[in-house]
């Protein structure tokens, strides 16, 4: 049981109502029947407080000895990717809540995602565990025998053991989603001898929350004619993993690779990659689920989001940050750092993520609160590589702001927080080519999967287009967005072209290094301007900051001497892009207004206007930034911000300034 940390308030309590809330309801009948559940700390906690019928429901289960109780992190973070301090901390945080409300310490965990690592072995022992799950797939992409999962193993690192059950990739796909006949024939297919286990551990929102199973599984009655047809079973018997632990031998020694499921090792690829080895799987057929096959194709390991989505790694380098160093932090602020580690924002499969901009807005939400704890009247500067891509960026805290410029990418501001709404406006995500992209390039491309009559379709099944609409939004950035992008053109500027990336591009400096002068505010590139032949060019960059202020001023030099279009890009996040005004216009389908110098941006959400003045007469022209991402339904276009522009005209030389400030409403 999983859901983001302070997810909306209505979506968790979706999953409460259709989900958990029937689920322990029903199991209240059959209390005989033996399972284990593990949840997320602050979803559990919030269930004790906003549902006690449910939680008393969950202490009956236990104290009538159904349920066993499974740990992990207790706000829901990939363990490997969090340090050996963190993770313990996290571990023992939710086992110390079980053991206060249901008695219980646990002896096994979830692995969040089912990322594994042998690293995280001597940790786990530390916190007391003596178990885990991970999936069949983690052993046979490790050359394990497909025949040989019916029970658990050893592995050891660092002169620590644990044991290694192995989930059942065809229960997991069975149930519910499959009749309860072909269910228990799927449960059956595991037995070889009356002490083989046939294991499963999945997703309870597969309960009533995914599409289609509040009606199969009890309005229809499915888990309760299924927990009959268990219990009454001559064959079948239910059992937690800690006693069959102490009732049956290990299967033997195990290393498994650093993996997790299948499906995790294809979301982690580039687009090209996944297309790549989707297609190297179909050339290898049937073939591909025997033991080669599984061995040697197979997707990347979790930590490749990190190299996939640079906003997913820029927010994790600033919480490793704050890891280093928390030992000066309060208790308040460590709890911060505690929740900034939750998975959800981190990737992205077939469900949001880091995609779902609320997500990304509580992640800063916390890293904010933590840099709160930092600021001070007087302005801070550090100089330091936070995303270890070997270039530096400056971090810039002022009384109010929490401001971040990178070295790599033009002298741009990639951060723009604000500690009295703990709100980060730069919170943006550049629109990337993705692998499942080409089922709107190429809807023929299409498996149509047959579904019988005896089963419901799931999320790995569903496909919802809409192709004409969906292909027009597929447009792909060439830099990151950021603010503060400097941009030569001869052509003029204009919204369509603005909006399609289709002006042409002269200069280097959107996506180039710039060098910081000894001056810790004042960035500068050498580059040129191609018109084809190269014309030697120079761009500085000043800031200066305050409270609540930024202000740029942009020299250039240029040795071309035709006249030119200058444009400096800004690309900020709104929580309503669509409620948000400019100049107290709607943005609707599109901004243009001409020969301005003076901008005002209304942020409802926030309640603050942002205001921008230039030293010269400007055309600005803005669109509303969208994603086209897979979601459990299908496709969803999410808005991500609003990019804008400021566009003015410039013979050999500019000076350009723009000022910022962040106003109460």
């Amino acid at each position: 049981m999983h859901q983001p940390i302070d997810n909306f308030g209505d979506a968790v309590d979706e999953a409460i109502e259709r989900c958990y809330k029937p689920f322990f309801e029903t199991m209240l009948e059959y209390s005989e029947f033996k399972f284990s559940v593990h949840s997320s700390g602050w979803l559990l906690d919030r269930i004790r407080v906003n549902h006690p019928d449910i939680f008393e429901n969950m202490k009956f289960l236990t104290d009538k000895g159904s349920i066993e109780w499974v740990g992990a992190g207790y706000y829901e973070p990939v363990l490997s990717s969090i340090s050996s301090r963190d993770r313990q901390a996290q571990i023992n945080k939710l086992s110390c809540y079980l053991k206060k409300h249901f008695g219980q310490k646990p002896k096994g965990i979830w692995l969040t995602e089912r990322v594994w690592e042998s690293s995280l072995i001597s940790d786990l022992s530390a916190c007391g565990i003596d178990y885990t799950v991970v999936d069949d797939y983690h052993f046979l992409s490790s050359g394990f025998d497909a025949s040989k999962m019916d029970g658990y193993y050893t592995t050891e690192e660092n002169n620590h053991k644990l044991s290694l059950f192995a989930i059942s990739q065809s229960l997991r796909y069975a149930l519910p989603f499959f009749s309860v006949e072909r269910s228990i024939e799927a449960i059956l297919s595991h037995a070889k001898d009356e002490n083989s286990a046939a294991i499963i551990f999945d997703d309870a929102e597969k309960f009533g929350l995914w599409p289609k199973t509040h009606e199969w599984v009890y309005e229809k009655k499915w888990l309760e004619k299924f927990l009959k047809a268990v219990s009454s079973h001559e064959q079948i018997q239910t059992q937690h993993y800690s006693e069959y632990m102490s009732k049956n031998h290990s299967l033997g020694l195990a290393y498994l690779n650093n993996t997790s499921y299948f499906e995790m090792g294809e979301w982690s690829l580039k687009a090209k990659q996944t297309l790549a080895m989707q297609k190297l799987k179909e050339d290898v057929g049937d073939n591909y689920f025997n033991d080669v096959g599984v061995s040697f194709i197979k997707g990347g390991i979790w930590k490749n989001f990190f190299i996939k989505y640079s906003e997913s790694n820029y927010l994790h380098k600033r919480m490793i940050y704050f890891s280093k160093i928390q030992d000066k932090l309060d208790k308040n602020s460590l709890e911060s750092l505690y929740k900034l580690q939750t998975n959800d924002v981190f990737w992205h499969g077939v469900f949001g993520g880091l995609y779902l901009p609320n997500l990304r807005d509580n992640a800063y939400k916390y890293l904010l609160e933590l840099e709160k704890f930092q600021a001070k009247k007087k302005i801070k500067y550090e100089l330091l590589d936070i995303d270890y891509d070997g270039f530096e960026e400056l971090k810039v805290l002022t009384k109010n702001l929490s401001i971040v410029i990178s070295l790599k990418n033009g002298a741009q501001m990639m951060e723009f927080g604000s500690f009295d709404t703990l709100f980060n406006w730069q919170n943006t995500i550049m629109r990337r080519e993705e692998a499942y992209h080409d089922k709107i390039i190429n809807p023929k491309n299409i498996e149509q999967k047959t579904q019988k009559s005896d089963e419901i379709a799931t999320i790995h099944t569903n496909d919802f287009l809409d192709v004409d609409k969906l292909k027009s939004e597929l447009i792909y950035d060439w830099h990151q967005k950021y603010s503060f992008i400097d941009h030569f053109s001869d052509n003029k500027f204009s919204l369509e072209n603005f909006k399609s990336l289709s002006f042409n591009e002269l200069g280097d400096f959107a996506n180039q290094p710039f060098e910081l002068s000894k001056k810790k505010n004042v960035f500068k590139r050498v580059g040129g301007l191609f018109l084809p032949q190269k014309y030697t060019t120079s761009l500085k960059k000043a800031y200066k900051f305050d409270t609540n202020n930024i202000d740029i001023k942009i020299d250039i030099d240029s040795s071309f001497e035709g006249g030119l279009f200058y444009g400096c890009e800004l690309n900020m996040h709104f929580a309503h892009p669509d409620k948000i005004t400019f100049n107290s216009k709607n943005i609707g389908d599109g901004f243009s207004e001409y020969a301005i110098n003076e901008l005002e941006i209304y942020d409802d959400f926030t309640d603050k206007t942002i205001k921008l003045k230039t030293n010269t007469r400007c055309d600005v022209f803005a669109y509303i930034l969208n994603t086209i991402s897979q979601s459990e339904s299908g496709f969803d276009k999410v808005a991500q911000g609003i990019s804008f522009v400021f566009v003015t005209t410039f013979k050999k030389e500019l000076e350009f300034t723009l000022e910022l400030e962040v106003v109460n409403v």
